[in-house]
């Protein structure tokens, strides 16, 4: 057996352990903080240097030297803890001084998490988490060891929040994610899309909007979104003659709302649930109707879009027939309607992720077509899988956690809310427009996990301090955690996509923003009216629902200069005055959107225009029966 064999054999067998091992926890119970924390970040940093191998952190090479040392490195300082654990729990922190054992394995620690962090995710969060530290010690009266004594023997550190959440809930809804995904639900996803808005104005853009809103319930990564759907969306679309910008742009915009999308969000949302101490349901539900609104403006979009440049849909005899689809694999929607009962019957998200994931399996065995999939291989890679899956978000949490310890030691978040409270002279707009680009610029380059965790310390408390309610402050920088994805010039969805599709970088980047738009919107919308989180009468809740839905389709409208035909300038600008008064709840500006809305009706009824003509080509010799739509020379570009 070859040293490679041998190392991807201790892989598996310490990914499948550790699904193994917190499946167990899942169904007896969490042990003690610091031992269950502490096991997790430990697994987490040896799979790191075994599955990332060298300096570069390539995934094709074996390790070497140095990546055995950082495993030696991890072990020794994860196990100290372990080895010493009634000295951890019954000291005194940040009052009992070091020992010399603590300073060389605190530090060690720190330095693994750091490398392992800098290898999976990029450098982005490692120099963060390195210029808080500096600053901590520079600029504050904080001593090395006080910082020390926070980070590495405590859970206000490295083992606080951010990684507690990793090992209990994410962890669980990454392993059913990979079994869903191993069993064959991606097709189901694409089939559904295909059979539901193939053939439609601009089908393929469509179903990527509809099959990456759906495979984001049991991923909640842009990235991967964009990695397992885009590869069969992006060339869809621009067979039928999209520009390449656009259509990584679509997947783009698509995937990262998927990390916004009950009932299955991103790891962030349960980071959420545990900072306002409420349960996942409760996040869920006041994240649905703005994840529906910002889905609409998307959908919205890709279809006036299409309709402004005569794009055609895909030829129905080539698309797979709902019924079809639904009689193959319309089983396959049970494992997420079980995750969804369970929690809606009362129970944590935890032992919900737990029903979902033993649902799979029997949920396969229901059809010929899926049976296949349910054997002891497809199980092993679906365990291992998962454990590598986990590595982005527990590394991410683990440096998330230095920050997060060196801002509450530090003070560092008072006087950011001081700052942010000064600046705006207490006007909320203005506060929130600077939350804004701080959470962009906070998010660029990191994962959404560990942006939404530092916004949370450093913008959430001047939000709350000018009179926003906590949930609204929270949901607010958790869009723009997720929105920093597609936002030039750091936007990792579109830099995937753009991989996938070959267009300009910074033409899909200012696509992708021209088309969630209105994610930039709906986080003011939630803060000036918590109807839309679904709190309050029912009558509230209804009219904001309605008027914000009209308004963000009238957003799109605007942007994209189609309305029921291609709009003029001044209808453009009616457009999106409508959308903008239409999001602020209120009689007076419903009122004043209704009479733009009419008035841009009339002006596109009593003016005539020419429609953009469309025209479709036969396939090539040789080539797939997917027809190819071309739009005629005057229909433009898309941007």
């Amino acid at each position: 057996m070859t040293y490679a064999r041998a190392t991807q054999m201790l892989v598996t067998v310490l990914g499948t352990t550790f699904t193994v091992y917190h499946l167990y926890v899942a169904f007896v119970g969490v042990p003690e903080p610091l031992i269950f924390r502490g096991t997790h970040l430990l697994w987490m940093l040896v799979l790191a240097f075994l599955v990332y191998a060298g300096f570069s952190g390539r995934r094709d090479e074996p390790p070497g030297f140095v990546d055995w040392l950082f495993v030696a490195a991890s072990l020794a300082s994860v196990g100290y803890i372990f080895y010493e654990y009634e000295y951890f729990i019954t000291r005194f922190a940040t009052v009992d001084d070091l020992r010399p054992a603590d300073w060389i394995l605190g530090t060690t620690l720190i330095v693994c998490i750091l490398e392992a962090t800098r290898r999976v995710l990029g450098a982005a969060l490692s120099i963060t988490a390195i210029v808080f530290m500096a600053y901590c010690l520079t600029f504050t009266n904080v001593s090395a060891q006080m910082m020390l004594d926070q980070l590495y023997m405590t859970t206000d550190g490295i083992l606080g929040i951010p990684i507690s959440v990793s090992a209990t809930y994410v962890v669980l809804f990454i392993i059913f994610g990979a079994f869903v995904e191993k069993t064959g639900t991606g097709k189901l996803f694409m089939d559904f899309g295909l059979a539901l808005a193939g053939a439609k104005p601009g089908g393929p853009a469509k179903v990527a909007v509809i099959t990456s809103g759906m495979f984001g319930t049991i991923s909640g990564s842009a990235v991967s979104n964009v990695m397992t759907t885009g590869v069969f969306t992006i060339p869809m679309m621009k067979r039928i003659g999209y520009r390449p910008a656009f259509a990584g742009a679509v997947e783009a915009v698509a995937s990262t709302g998927g990390q916004i999308m009950p009932p299955i969000m991103g790891a962030a949302a349960f980071v959420m649930a545990e900072y306002l101490a409420v349960s996942y349901l409760t996040v869920a539900v006041m994240a649905l109707l703005p994840a529906f609104l910002y889905y609409l403006a998307v959908y919205a979009a890709v279809h006036l879009e299409a309709r402004r440049t005569g794009m055609r849909g895909l030829p129905k005899p080539d698309l797979p027939q709902m019924r079809a689809v639904l009689q193959e694999r319309g089983h396959q929607f049970i494992p997420l309607l079980v995750i969804t009962a369970v929690l809606f019957a009362g129970y944590s998200a935890p032992y919900a992720a737990l029903c979902g994931i033993f649902s799979v399996l029997p949920t396969a065995l229901l059809r010929k077509s899926t049976r296949h999939y349910v054997r002891i291989g497809v199980i092993i890679d679906a365990l291992t899988s998962a454990a590598k899956d986990t590595l982005t978000i527990a590394l991410a949490c683990a440096a998330a956690g230095i920050v997060i310890g060196v801002v509450l030691l530090s003070g560092l978040a008072i006087e950011f809310t001081a700052f942010i409270v000064r600046i705006s002279q207490d006007t909320l707009t203005v506060a929130l427009v600077l939350t804004a680009i701080a959470g962009i610029v906070l998010g660029m380059g990191l994962p959404t996990t560990p942006a939404y965790i530092i916004q949370v310390a450093l913008l959430v408390p001047a939000l709350v301090k000018l009179g926003v309610q906590i949930e609204a402050a929270h949901l607010f920088v958790f869009y723009y955690s997720c929105l920093s994805t597609i936002t030039p010039p750091v936007a990792l969805a579109v830099f995937a996509a753009k991989g996938i599709a070959g267009g300009n970088l910074w033409d899909t980047g200012w696509a992708a923003v021209k088309l969630g738009a209105t994610g930039y919107i709906v986080p003011f919308m939630c803060v000036y009216s918590t109807a839309l989180m679904l709190m309050g009468p029912w009558q509230d809740v209804l009219l904001a629902a309605v008027t914000a839905s009209i308004g963000v389709v009238c957003l799109a409208a605007g942007l994209h200069a189609y309305f029921i035909k291609p709009a003029k300038w001044w209808e453009r600008l009616m457009l999106l005055g409508a959308a903008m008064v239409l999001i602020t709840p209120g009689l007076i500006t419903d009122l004043i959107g209704a009479s733009l809305i009419a008035l841009t009706i009339l002006s596109q009824v009593m003016i005539p225009r020419p429609e953009a003509a469309a025209f479709v080509m036969p396939p090539e010799p040789g080539a797939p029966a997917t027809a190819k739509a071309t739009t005629s020379p005057s229909a433009g570009s898309a941007f």
